[in-house]
């Protein structure tokens, strides 16, 4: 009599354990994003200091994106980098012409001093402003 109640239950209990492809799909879909956020985060911390006139702002909440400056903080160009490897971002900086040190102490070499911007924003006969004016900045930065 059990043998029966079992087997009357048996398919009632199979249906409770069966897997949804579209609930794996998803799965699969979290699991890709976390792997890009990891390799975002490893750039952020390990690859950003490396380079120089890159500057990194936190913004809670916000998708990690490049902005663009010119010389005088005007902006340029937005490019996101969430959906980006750690390696795709480091070819699109050096794409983009920004100068990577081998080590983070090592200097820059003088004709990368205002990469990855081409030449120098100042005439031959001027010498750069010690700091930029207050009202110059970025909201970015």
């Amino acid at each position: 009599m059990w043998l029966i109640v079992l087997a009357a239950l048996l398919p009632a209990v199979r249906s409770a354990y069966e897997l949804d492809p579209q609930k794996l799909q998803g799965l699969a879909k979290a699991k890709v994003e976390l792997n890009r956020l990891r390799e975002v985060k490893a750039f952020v911390t390990q690859d950003i200091p490396l380079y120089h006139n890159l500057v990194m702002k936190h913004i809670p909440g916000a998708d990690p994106e490049l902005v663009l400056l010119d010389h005088y903080y005007q902006e340029l160009d937005r490019i996101p980098l969430s959906d980006m490897t750690r390696v795709e971002i480091n070819t699109l900086l050096a794409e983009l012409g920004f100068y990577k040190k081998a080590q983070e102490e090592d200097e820059v070499p003088e004709e990368f001093r205002f990469s990855p911007a081409k030449g120098s924003p100042f005439p031959e006969d001027q010498a750069p402003p010690n700091e930029a004016p207050a009202d110059a900045q970025h909201p970015d930065l």
